[in-house]
């Protein structure tokens, strides 16, 4: 006999999937900006931004390279149910604090404030039972006080809700991203560290000395820019620290996917070059994150690309016609010079001088404002 075919899910479940989904990449991409303007987790999120390009590199599926969205979605479901279930209390407090100032003390205001405070509690319950129901959006809709009255006969209640925290927070593999970051920052470092070193001092150097600088210290990070990109996605793949350094073994995969490497450099430097507009005034210290995520959806599709280059590279196991290894070659200089001058003059434009030079977000921790 054969097997039934599995019934099709409803568009009811689909679009409940969808929104849950963006839900998803949304807190995603909020966490990992969040994340990269605090001192130390800002390896968090470079270490998630690299494994993405070293996914997407085993898998060959730009797809597989969202990864935790679904995860997430439990986040950004809290934060948007939350912030909605608090309507009513809020407007209860404004009624509140409104009648404390046409009447101190009245009855109304002291009514006023009770409501307030039974919303803000009923509110504050409805949030936490979501939450312990599993923190999905619709979750929120709806309180189900039956199904509460029933778990809190359970005898085991609060160990489930205890097994199910500590599943949800080893499922966020925050030391591995953490460890694979700080390699990734301490690799793309080893090799910035010479041309961005050698700028810096052109920017202190007489005018003569300044240009020679100049000139080599930009010939380095040419040669770094065209290599740094897909040797990060190697280490991510490989999950050693020395395949940063394995130069060559890019270069052979080069040779199997020109184009897809070309592409992908060219959305890095794309996408990189108009983030150091935002470094020409200082950002307030409280609005900090708002810059670092656009620089997150800037960088992401970059590193979707990185891997999906060095996926086709791997399938691949002989070179391409050199036609298109030379055209390759060809199209990539003038991408990792534009990238280049923009690095140069930005210790002219940035707010922080010359030590912007040092803020490499396209490599480095994805929120150069803080001067990482």
């Amino acid at each position: 006999m054969t097997e039934a075919t599995p019934p099709k899910p409803s568009l009811k479940s689909r679009v409940a999937s969808w929104i849950d989904w963006v839900f998803g990449f949304a807190a995603v991409m909020v966490l990992v900006a969040v994340c990269s303007v605090v001192p130390g987790l800002n390896f968090l999120s470079l270490g998630y931004l690299l494994h993405v390009s070293g996914t997407v590199a085993r898998t060959g599926r730009l797809r597989d390279g969202f990864i935790g969205v679904r995860k997430a979605s439990v986040i950004g479901s809290v934060a948007a149910g939350a912030w909605v279930v608090m309507w009513p209390a809020r407007i209860a407090e404004g009624f509140w604090r409104d009648a404390e100032i046409i009447a101190a003390g009245s009855r109304i205001a002291m009514l006023w404030k009770a409501g307030a405070i039974v919303l803000f509690v009923l509110t504050l319950i409805h949030i936490v039972w979501a939450c312990l129901r599993g923190g999905r959006w619709w979750h929120f809709l709806w309180p189900a006080p039956l199904k509460l009255h029933r778990w809190l006969k359970s005898a085991d209640s609060l160990s489930q809700v205890k097994q199910a925290l500590q599943t949800y927070v080893l499922g966020l593999r925050l030391p591995f991203y953490f460890w694979l970051g700080l390699r990734g920052f301490a690799g793309a470092l080893t090799w910035l560290i010479v041309p961005a070193g050698i700028l810096f001092a052109a920017t202190r150097a007489p005018v003569g000395g300044a240009v020679a600088l100049s000139l080599l210290g930009g010939f380095l990070l040419l040669l770094v820019v065209m290599h740094l990109p897909f040797l990060q996605a190697h280490l991510a793949q490989t999950e050693r620290f020395k395949a940063i350094f394995e130069i060559r073994e890019v270069r052979r995969m080069f040779l199997r996917a020109p184009l897809a490497f070309w592409l992908a450099l060219f959305i890095t430097v794309l996408l990189a070059i108009p983030l150091y507009l935002l470094k020409i005034e200082l950002t307030p210290r409280e609005l900090v994150w708002l810059p670092a995520l656009l620089f997150v959806i800037f960088i992401f599709p970059a590193r979707l690309l990185t891997g999906w280059a060095m996926s086709r590279a791997q399938r691949r196991e002989a070179p391409r016609h050199w036609f298109w290894r030379w055209t390759a070659r060809f199209g990539i200089f003038p991408v990792a010079l534009a990238y280049v001058l923009v690095v140069y003059a930005a210790p002219y434009l940035s707010w922080n001088g010359a030590w912007s030079l040092l803020e490499q977000h396209a490599f480095l921790v994805p929120a150069p404002l803080m001067a990482l």
